[in-house]
């Protein structure tokens, strides 16, 4: 058992038992990774507001046998102008939900880390939605290896090539097709 730092930003969350919540993050040196994160939904936990949804932050965790356990965390970001917006939050959780569908557990991708903190960054300083969500879904498909695109101005059906590559809906696109409309 050993205990290491990662730097990441949490892309989905859940509860778990009676206080505590397991978290997915997105790391730079390890991928996606789950967290357990023990007595974070207590009142008096310092550490809740450092593991939001979103959040760009450094985790300390200890490697356990199944899963890794949160033991500290520091913010980095938090994305505030992007949390203020509906719209925003809605391409937000939707570039989430790609990359937890998409990206396999534990593989280093830094590359990838790099497009979610440039696009959360693009979408945060008032970045065309529509056309900044589209872009995102390209650069993945591409870095993921599951399709390659050729630079022409035809337009891809990004949507229908996702849902076949997870074989189901994804949950995010209409609530951001009714805010980017």
């Amino acid at each position: 058992m050993r205990s290491f730092k990662t730097e990441g930003i949490v892309i989905k969350r859940r509860n778990y038992n009676e206080a505590d919540r397991i978290i997915t993050v997105f790391s730079k040196r390890n991928g996606k990774i789950n967290i357990k994160a023990s007595g974070v939904r207590k009142i008096t936990s310092r550490r809740s507001p450092h593991i939001e949804l979103l959040n760009y932050s450094i985790f300390s965790l200890h490697q356990g046998k199944n899963i890794s356990t949160l033991t500290e965390v520091d913010s980095l970001n938090n994305f505030s102008d992007l949390k203020k917006d509906l719209k925003k939050i809605a391409a937000a959780y939707h570039i989430c939900e790609l990359i937890d569908g998409l990206c396999a557990e534990n593989q280093e991708n830094e590359a990838i880390f790099n497009l979610l903190t440039k696009t959360l960054n693009k979408i945060s300083n008032n970045f065309n939605l529509k056309e900044t969500v589209y872009e995102f879904e390209i650069e993945l498909l591409s870095l993921l290896g599951f399709h390659t695109f050729s630079i022409s101005k035809i337009k891809i059906n990004t949507q229908g090539l996702i849902e076949g590559i997870l074989e189901r809906k994804l949950k995010t696109r209409q609530i951001l097709l009714q805010f980017t409309s």
